[in-house]
């Protein structure tokens, strides 16, 4: 039981930082749309990642290397970029409220969400290196149970986002206020290109 609660508690410290794939969560649930269905991608994809580090990382650790997190890095920088300029797109014309009948198609949902979480490095450090890491010298039944842990912060926290961004939707009905949670996404995401380029940046200086 220990290791279950300490696999909740370094999981939810890894997770809770703001994030591309947090804001999309967030972003899903204030549109309503798919939100089932993209937290349970976010959930399901990070408990296998966990898995995945907590059991194999000493194989796993090769593979990633600084040029395979380069690649990723490059192709986190153009969706993001791609994701941005759609958001500009949307904030220079007008808004229309009427989600329902401006959802966005369940692949084109799809396809985003395992974009969100799996061109993304950061997510590979939190969930495959550093809990494999952290880990790598429990015995199979304590991994077992960190894993269970660690894997259910995760359910818990995307779902928690997902569906309370949902409810607070219910008081964004004007378009002033979409329009400045719209900005917002593009200010952080931003941030995030930003964060990711200076990490491309450091890996042409270190070669």
């Amino acid at each position: 039981m220990g290791y279950i609660i300490l696999g909740f508690v370094t999981g939810l410290s890894l997770i809770f930082a703001i994030g591309a794939q947090n804001i999309f969560v967030i972003e899903q649930g204030l549109k309503k749309e798919f939100v089932f269905l993209v937290c349970l991608i976010c959930s399901f994809s990070d408990f296998i990642l966990i898995f995945l580090g907590i059991f194999i990382f000493h194989y796993f650790q090769d593979f990633f290397n600084p040029f395979i997190e380069l690649i990723l890095n490059l192709l986190l920088i153009a969706f993001l970029l791609y994701f941005i300029w759609s958001k500009i797109n949307i904030q220079i014309n007008k808004i229309n409220l009427n989600l329902k009948k401006n959802q966005s198609s369940l692949s084109i949902v799809i396809f985003r969400t395992l974009s969100f979480t799996y061109i993304n490095p950061h997510v590979y450090s939190d969930t495959v290196f550093f809990l494999g890491n952290f880990s790598k010298n429990f015995t199979f039944n304590q991994k077992l149970f960190f894993g269970t842990g660690a894997s259910i912060s995760s359910l818990v926290f995307f779902f928690f986002l997902g569906y309370m961004s949902k409810y607070l939707s219910n008081y964004l009905k004007t378009e002033k206020i979409w329009k400045i949670i719209n900005l917002l996404i593009i200010i952080f995401m931003f941030f995030i290109v930003f964060y990711v380029l200076m990490n491309v940046i450091n890996f042409f200086k270190s070669y």
